[in-house]
């Protein structure tokens, strides 16, 4: 018997609330959690956070099988679902913990984020200010946190 093979991708594309909701929706996603990540302060709270203070993004950490769903499919979606030329900025979301940035857990993804990116810098008229970085710890969020805008009946907080 084949076991299945299960990879993560992590990113921060703004309020982590949405960018879940969108890779929830996804066929071949097998998990997704809302946390912090890329920030100095250990076991941050959504409060530290939101004081500047700790250096951490909001991200979403995606599992994924990646027989069923491609790290280029994931990718897509990040692009096309938040603006990646905005420095520490979504919409009215203001602060470091908004930046567009991409957790790399491979070689294989540092290679695919980069070949995205520069792809998809014709289509923006600003530069492309998104972060590709490797994985460092990730910390989940509360609970309240998580599936948020499922929790709430929503479908989408999408800028």
């Amino acid at each position: 018997m084949q076991t299945e093979q299960i990879e993560k991708a992590t990113f921060g594309a703004g309020c982590f609330w949405g960018v879940e909701a969108e890779f929830r929706q996804m066929p071949g996603v097998t998990e997704t959690a809302v946390g912090y990540e890329g920030g100095a302060t250990l076991n941050p709270t959504y409060q530290d956070v939101c004081s500047h203070d700790t250096g951490h993004a909001e991200v979403v950490e995606v599992t994924y099988d990646p027989s069923k769903v491609s790290f280029a499919d994931l990718l897509k979606v990040f692009w096309e679902n938040h603006d990646p030329t905005t420095l520490n900025r979504q919409g009215p979301d203001i602060g470091d913990q908004y930046r567009s940035v991409i957790f790399t857990h491979s070689p294989e993804q540092v290679a695919a984020a980069q070949a995205s990116k520069e792809a998809y810098a014709d289509r923006f008229k600003r530069p492309i200010v998104t972060q590709i970085v490797p994985a460092e710890k990730f910390y989940r969020a509360e609970e309240y946190h998580q599936q948020y805008l499922e929790k709430r009946g929503l479908s989408t907080c999408h800028i």
